[in-house]
């Protein structure tokens, strides 16, 4: 079984883009995670300033992440019954009437924290059918033959959009304002909804053949996902590994940059403080590229994913314990590097793992796994973190994260041993 994995992997230089459609499938997608991004910047500035409530804070947070929870799995279903295309441009619309509310609330100064609470709600929403129905299209456009060198592709482009979305947001709210910025960015998502119009899925027949029976449960779903999983080889351990860097890291220590920098030596918002926002995400696009350009450290394998993730642990661990400004720098960076290096692995062994009478419900099951659980790193990080110190909570975080990952490491080799 892993013999085939690894033949199946093996690829060379950023091969995914010689097919004729991928480029414009990523091109959209950075695209679209810029915009995210971009509302984002602006939307959280305006309704801080109007608002000052670190309570609705704390609620964009939740929204955006608890339809992740619920929704995935169920929209994964979707996926299993209509098509992908349709389903992307419904979670695209949902991120353009977001736009378009705020701005209406913005230039009719009309904006309540109930408003505010829908608009976030709506596009919490549109992340779930976007991102979920996004990747089942992506296995739909590249097969089996590419998937591993998509995969990192689409992860580069991701933390690309999140790099580049806050900057261009912050130029965009400055040139054009609040109100023009936010109408600006509803029109980025066009590009996305007219190209899928017609965007060609060759491998979509062939896995609509196997799954048009398959009926919509609902929220039983969920159980009968989990039951199907239990029983394919890997896919299980690679669901929990992701499941578990959400659930006790995720990216709860970003939403605590301000605390990490101000204990670093009451580093004020500026290029220092930028820069460590930024070292993370540079770090992951240094590692997409290199692991797209061939210079990869090993095989996409359950072991080297679950390697990465232990040394990901470790970097931030290295993060919250240190008080120097270079070596946080540095330990944010390597983070990024195998945050991405054990993610994209993660997802290429589910996605090859997954059979396609159930696929969309599997990487659902993923979505719900490896997105929906940040909800409650917030736990760990920040509320353990007032009151022990948030050095000590990101680092007893990481230390859990070991553990339960050498579990899943243990857990791996005994299956491997009882199956030869």
């Amino acid at each position: 079984m892993q013999s085939t994995m690894k033949k199946s992997t093996q690829h060379g230089a950023f091969e995914a883009l010689k097919i004729p459609s991928f480029p414009i499938f990523v091109g959209t997608f950075v695209l679209t995670m810029m915009a995210d991004n971009i509302e984002h910047v602006i939307s959280y500035w305006v309704a801080f300033q109007k608002f000052h409530s670190p309570a609705l804070g704390g609620f964009a947070v939740i929204s955006h992440w608890l339809p992740y929870l619920l929704f995935s799995v169920s929209v994964g279903a979707l996926n299993d019954r209509f098509d992908s295309r349709r389903l992307i441009q419904f979670g695209a619309a949902f991120f353009m009437m977001a736009s378009l509310g705020w701005g209406y609330f913005f230039v009719t100064d009309t904006l309540t924290i109930p408003r505010v609470m829908m608009l976030l709600v709506l596009h919490g929403f549109a992340g779930v059918f976007w991102m979920i129905s996004s990747q089942v299209l992506l296995y739909d456009i590249v097969g089996v033959e590419k998937l591993a060198s998509a995969v990192r592709l689409n992860a580069t482009a991701r933390y690309l959009g999140v790099l580049v979305g806050p900057g261009v947001g912050s130029v965009i709210m400055s040139v054009l304002g609040p109100a023009r910025g936010i109408f600006f960015n509803a029109t980025l998502y066009l590009p996305l909804m007219i190209w899928l119009i017609r965007a060609p899925c060759g491998h979509r027949a062939k896995r609509m053949e196997q799954s048009a029976k398959r009926n919509f449960r609902g929220i039983d779903d969920i159980w009968q996902t989990v039951l199907a999983t239990k029983n394919i080889p890997y896919l299980g351990i690679m669901i929990l590994l992701s499941g578990a860097a959400s659930f006790f890291i995720g990216n709860s220590y970003q939403a605590q940059m301000p605390g990490f920098a101000s204990d670093l030596g009451n580093i004020e918002p500026g290029v220092a403080y930028s820069m460590l926002l930024a070292a993370d995400a540079a770090g992951a696009l240094i590692a997409g590229i290199i692991l797209e350009a061939g210079l990869r450290f090993t095989r996409v394998t359950p072991t080297a994913a679950m390697g990465f993730a232990l040394a990901w642990a470790v970097a931030l661990a290295g993060f919250a314990l240190t008080r120097t400004y270079t070596l946080a720098l540095v330990f944010l960076f390597a983070a990024g590097f195998f945050e991405l290096s054990f993610s994209s692995m993660n997802q290429t062994i589910v996605q090859m793992k997954a059979p396609d009478a159930i696929r969309g419900k599997v990487l659902g099951l993923f979505g719900m796994s490896s997105a929906g659980l940040r909800i409650f790193s917030g736990i760990f990080v920040g509320l353990l973190g007032s009151k022990i110190g948030i050095h000590f909570s990101l680092f007893g975080a990481t230390l859990t994260f070991l553990v339960v990952t050498s579990y899943l490491l243990f857990k791996f080799f005994r299956i491997e041993l009882s199956s030869r």
